[in-house]
């Protein structure tokens, strides 16, 4: 890998962060983007302190298409590798009654990621060159009661993910589909999560460099998710329905 820029869309979240030194640790220059992309400047200062590399703060709203052409030109560099770690969790009691609620959470789990990929990933076809990184879940896998709304929107995501894979395939542009499991973060601070199955956004950041580097198409950040998920796959929906998991 060469020290091309890599944009990390979503810098405010933990993931994001950790995404974003584990890369500028390798010499990239760093562009963070987000919402009130200003109040990120305490992590540029640090990222800069720490890895001696440049980055950079852009304004972004994934949830506000109009304004994609312009962020992008905005960027100066066309970034190298793009990583989308925009995501909100939402609560699935909450969504069932509020359809303000549960439009927010599909939207930015899989409307304004997929949208933001889709305006880089045609950049990066006309160049020739590039990867494109989206942070989906096992949540995506199978639909289950305790979070259809969030593992809904992120199967969507992991879909627009296969497809653009496929259709970049023979374009110099390759696409990864991340699957974390349940991850350490603010998102998840007071749940019991176990911790076998719990990762740390430095593993995801980990999982993420060594995917670009082995030109993986998906990866699980914690392997034993594939055989849980492969599991949960195979259980007959009769019996599934009645399953309280």
């Amino acid at each position: 890998m060469t020290a091309e820029p890599v944009l990390i869309i979503g810098g405010r979240s933990d993931i994001g962060r950790a995404v974003a030194h584990r890369f500028a640790a390798a010499g990239h220059p760093i562009q963070l983007a987000a919402r009130g992309a200003a109040g990120l400047a305490p992590d540029k200062a640090d990222i800069e302190l720490r890895h001696d590399v440049a980055v950079t703060l852009h304004e972004l709203d994934v949830l506000a298409p109009e304004s994609f052409d312009g962020f992008i030109d905005g960027l100066g560099d066309l970034p190298g590798v793009a990583i989308c770690a925009v995501g909100v969790l939402g609560e699935q009691a909450v969504c069932e009654r509020d359809h303000g609620a549960a439009a927010l959470v599909m939207r930015s789990n899989y409307e304004g990621p997929a949208a933001i990929l889709a305006a880089l990933a045609n950049r990066f076809e006309a160049r020739g060159s590039g990867a494109l990184v989206g942070i989906s879940s096992v949540a995506g896998e199978r639909g289950r009661a305790a979070n259809y709304i969030y593992g809904s929107a992120k199967a969507g995501f992991t879909a627009f993910l296969s497809g653009l894979r496929n259709r970049l395939a023979r374009k110099g542009v390759h696409v990864v589909t991340v699957l974390p499991g349940f991850v350490a973060t603010r998102m998840t601070d007071g749940m019991d999560l176990p911790k076998r199955l719990t990762a740390t956004p430095e593993a995801v950041a980990t999982a993420v460099e060594a995917a670009l580097r082995r030109r993986r198409d998906v990866v699980y950040v914690k392997p034993v998710w594939a055989l849980v998920m492969m599991a949960i796959r195979t259980i007959p929906e009769g019996i599934f329905k009645g399953m309280r998991i």
